[in-house]
Formats: C-alpha cells, structure tokens, sequence
C-alpha cells in the first residue's frame, strides 16, 4: 500500500498565490491518479482573493469552497512536502520534521499590481500561469 503524502503550500495570507498553488496541485494529482492530500495555508491568513476565484475559474478549476487557514492548523499534520510561495512565508516557516521536503519558489504577488483592469488581470494571469508550470513541474520531479 503506498503512503499517502501530504503537500503543504504556504504563503504570508493564504489568499492568493498558495490558494493557486493548492488548486493546480490537486488538479494535477487527480489527473496522474497520485495518492497525495494538498493543503494550503498562510503565517498571517486573511481570506481568499477574489480575483483568484475568477482567474481560476477561467482556466476550469473552482476554488469557491476553498479556505483561508493558518499554519497553525497543520503543525500536528504529517506533512510530507512544504511549498513556499513567498519570501515572507519561507523567513517565517515553523520546523518541520528533516524527511519534510521542503521547496521555495518566490512567485511575484499579483494583488500588488496597480493601474488599469486589464493590466492587473494580466498580472494575475501571467502569476496563474507560472504557478500552473511550476505545480505540473514539481509533481512530476518528485512523484
């Protein structure tokens, strides 16, 4: 029987890019047909972009039911796998067991983008999309 991992995607808020991230990984797991649990969560969490719901929903996946959820909530989860997202995120990770793998990819914070609709539409687009590629990557690297 094989074990079941346990991804843990963590960023500051937990409202943009981990929720992503937690998105893209569980897609691509159901789709391989891996035994893996995702989980996403936050050292500061304060709720779920919307525009994370639309850009996502565009590309097929609803994340309406999703959670904004603190790291506290899984310090006593055996996870097998930590993702950071964020600078932030990585300075602040609680220690996890040494057999944790743990990996760091600071992607660029869409939410911070300024100017016109279609400019900050475009700045969450271009972050889905590298966060999509990275996410297909990593499953495929370690599983």
């Amino acid at each position: 029987m094989d074990t079941k991992h346990k991804i843990l995607v963590l960023c500051t808020g937990n409202s943009c890019r981990s929720q992503i991230a937690e998105a893209y990984l569980k897609y691509y797991s159901i789709k391989k047909n891996l035994n893996i649990d995702v989980f996403s969560a936050g050292t500061s969490p304060h709720g779920i972009n919307p525009s994370v719901i639309k850009i996502l929903k565009e590309d097929g996946i609803n994340i309406s039911d999703h959670t904004s959820n603190h790291i506290n909530e899984y310090l006593n989860t055996d996870i097998s796998h930590i993702i950071t997202v964020c600078d932030h995120a990585m300075e602040n990770c609680p220690v996890f067991p040494k057999n944790t793998i743990q990996e760091h990819h600071n992607f660029f914070d869409p939410s911070k983008s300024i100017g016109q609709p279609s400019k900050i539409k475009e700045a969450y687009i271009k972050a889905r999309n590298q966060i999509k590629v990275f996410c297909e990557s990593y499953l495929n690297k370690h599983f």
